[in-house]
């Protein structure tokens, strides 16, 4: 079984559709083994994004996500990772196939409602930035 990590952004939260955003990822078949709301600072939310910090959208970036509450979560299945990218949907909710969480609710690029980690490697750094193993079930 695969673990990955799954935030439903600030926007996600405004919108009160974190149910739905984990309902599709259990219609999936897909199981939530750790979950939880928190606020990040933003020198928290530099952190989690240290991937991008020569970006140009990383200022932007660390502030939206540290502008209202998210809800992490550790997410297991088989091929978690590919599949919950694919319930997600493209980056840009343009982009987006019709029926992914994006397309659905996203407005921007920015403000697209969820993250999910984008390999193996980037679980491995993630999860245990939110979750202790004894967090996750």
């Amino acid at each position: 079984m695969e673990k990955t990590l799954s935030i439903v952004k600030p926007d996600g939260t405004r919108k009160n559709i974190i149910g739905e955003v984990i309902k599709r990822f259990e219609q999936r078949g897909l199981r939530i083994t750790a979950l939880k709301m928190l606020r990040l600072s933003q020198d928290e939310a530099k952190l989690f994004y240290i991937i991008h910090r020569e970006k140009p959208f990383y200022e932007s970036l660390t502030s939206f996500m540290s502008e209202g509450p998210i809800v992490v979560m550790v997410i297991e299945g088989e091929h978690a990772i590919t599949m919950v990218r694919e319930i997600m949907g493209a980056t840009n909710p343009k982009e987006a196939a019709q029926g992914t969480i994006r397309s659905d609710f996203a407005t921007s690029v920015e403000h697209n409602i969820v993250h999910g980690s984008d390999s193996k490697e980037s679980a491995a750094y993630e999860i245990p930035f939110f979750f202790s193993s004894l967090d996750i079930f």
